[in-house]
């Protein structure tokens, strides 16, 4: 590691923990110095967002005045937000929840004027009928080094670094994919989605698409990007040629109040876009088919009336009994599977007829998005790690019934396999034991062995690579690497030093629709 990135953290470190001077306990809190001091690094100077979300009002919508106090003092579950109670007194944490709720002095706007003035075009693709290296395009990883905001594109065959270059700050959810594996696209917390070629190692476009940004989907043909944004209340429509803005959908319920985007999904049978929204009972299908009926919204089942939109690109609106911001689909993409972050259960959703079809046992606040599926005997089940619960949940996907409750040493925030693995990994991402993780069996569902790749340091976040021969394990830490083992013995074959790599993703595992790994 770089002796100036470890300069830099730890002055991050300090920044965020400053102790709380005792002179100053008697005195009035300084809400907008405390801010700076303890909140900027994360949240933006200007409280819009960075590598956190933006602390305005208008983002706090389902956090209440009389909660914020407690997630400031004790940190929330599943983020990156850290306790502040050991070195803020009560005083000064109340003044922080009253200067995030107090409105900025204009509000901030970014739409598509903005987007369109953002772009940064550097080059076309370039005329070449191979990549620049020798390495299968197929089987490369792209890896997120979050510790110094870099990209490593990696030969999955030699496990051998082939190129390294600097990402925009704090990228958020996965990089995607078109469907011949050449182009990828990245998109930043601050809204920067980035166009980038695989076979010649080199960035093609850039825009900034909105101020606070939760993540992207790309149709497999690469014509359309959706960016979903926490801030603006927008879901924006690009050109995946050029980034150029198509359209932008304000999120609102038609009568007034608007909502985040929690996150925007891919739905290639169902030739769609699938958004779920932070402070809506909805979930938004816009349809990118060509010609209607939009295939997807009449797959295995007859709808009565046209869409709510017509004209191309229409917003079908599904009503929900609560807040679902974390999806899980079916191989077919003809179920989505939700669950609330009020960890109370879990809802099947029939997106050809646009309701709900069964309610699911799930109580541990279920991380769905890193959900998969496999086969078992005569059906298929799908298993999700569970961010506030020491266990894996198992569900029958024929009677979406609950079948086990796998105990682990704590709560975990990924899960992966491979067809052709008979093993799944999944982390334990939160507690003491986040330098485990377990290698389950899945057709027993009994856990066979808990590696532990760097004591004391998060293991996190496995891939396999093309063939599902070999599985890829973050640690994350800013010493930290990729270790990758032999999928069948579980022995270790390689170590590769990378500066906290959070996520590294197989070009083919994502192109192909893998059902051990995410979409």
């Amino acid at each position: 590691m770089r002796p100036s990135t470890t300069i830099r953290f730890s002055a991050l470190l300090a920044a965020l923990f400053i102790p709380w001077p005792a002179h100053a306990q008697a005195d009035a809190p300084d809400a907008a110095a405390l801010y700076k001091t303890h909140c900027a690094s994360c949240h933006g100077a200007d409280r819009l967002g960075g590598q956190g979300p933006a602390l305005i009002p208008e983002n706090l919508k389902r956090l209440r005045k009389k909660n914020a106090a407690g997630v400031i003092a004790k940190g929330r579950a599943a983020t990156q937000m850290p306790p502040f109670g050991a070195v803020l007194p009560e005083q000064a944490v109340a003044a922080l929840v009253q200067h995030i709720f107090t409105p900025l002095p204009k509000s901030p706007e970014w739409g598509a004027a903005e987007i369109q003035k953002s772009r940064i075009i550097n080059k076309s693709p370039p005329d070449i009928t191979k990549p620049v290296f020798a390495a299968d395009p197929r089987n490369l990883f792209v890896v997120v080094e979050a510790g110094d905001h870099h990209i490593t594109i990696l030969d999955g065959d030699r496990f051998e670094p082939i190129h390294r270059f600097k990402s925009r700050f704090a990228l958020h959810g996965g990089p995607k994919f078109t469907r011949d594996g050449r182009t990828v696209f990245f998109a930043s917390r601050d809204g920067w989605i980035t166009k980038y070629d695989l076979w010649s190692l080199t960035i093609l476009a850039e825009a900034r698409a909105g101020i606070n940004t939760r993540n992207i989907a790309v149709s497999p043909d690469g014509r359309y990007v959706m960016v979903a944004n926490y801030l603006p209340h927008t879901l924006v429509l690009l050109d995946g040629r050029d980034l150029n803005v198509i359209k932008v959908f304000p999120v609102t319920d038609g009568k007034g109040p608007s909502s985040r985007v929690s996150a925007v999904y891919t739905a290639p049978p169902r030739q769609s876009f699938i958004a779920a929204l932070k402070d809506l009972k909805e979930v938004w299908e816009i349809s990118y088919s060509d010609k209607p009926p939009y295939h997807g919204w009449v797959h295995d089942y007859r709808i009565e009336g046209p869409p709510e939109q017509p004209g191309k690109f229409p917003v079908r609106r599904i009503k929900l009994d609560d807040y679902l911001d974390d999806f899980f689909f079916d191989q077919p993409y003809r179920h989505l599977v939700g669950a609330a972050r009020n960890a109370k259960n879990g809802v099947v959703l029939n997106l050809a007829v646009g309701r709900k079809i069964a309610d699911l046992d799930l109580t541990g606040l279920p991380h769905l998005g890193s959900g998969i599926t496999w086969r078992r005997g005569d059906t298929t089940v799908l298993a999700t790690p569970n961010l506030k619960a020491n266990e894996i949940s198992i569900i029958d996907m024929k009677t979406w019934k609950t079948i086990k409750r796998l105990k682990t040493l704590g709560p975990g925030f990924f899960m992966r396999s491979h067809e052709n693995s008979r093993y799944a990994w999944a982390d334990v991402f939160f507690g003491p034991h986040r330098d485990a993780m377990h290698v389950i069996d899945k057709q027993s569902l009994e856990i066979v062995k808990t590696l532990r790749p760097a004591p004391g340091k998060t293991a996190a976040h496995v891939e396999f690579d093309r063939s599902g021969r070999h599985a890829l394990v973050s640690i994350w830490d800013m010493e930290g690497a990729l270790v990758v083992y032999d999928a069948d013995t579980l022995e270790e074959v390689k170590r590769i030093p990378m500066v906290k790599p959070s996520g590294k993703y197989n070009v083919h595992n994502k192109i192909t629709l893998s059902e051990g790994t995410s979409h």
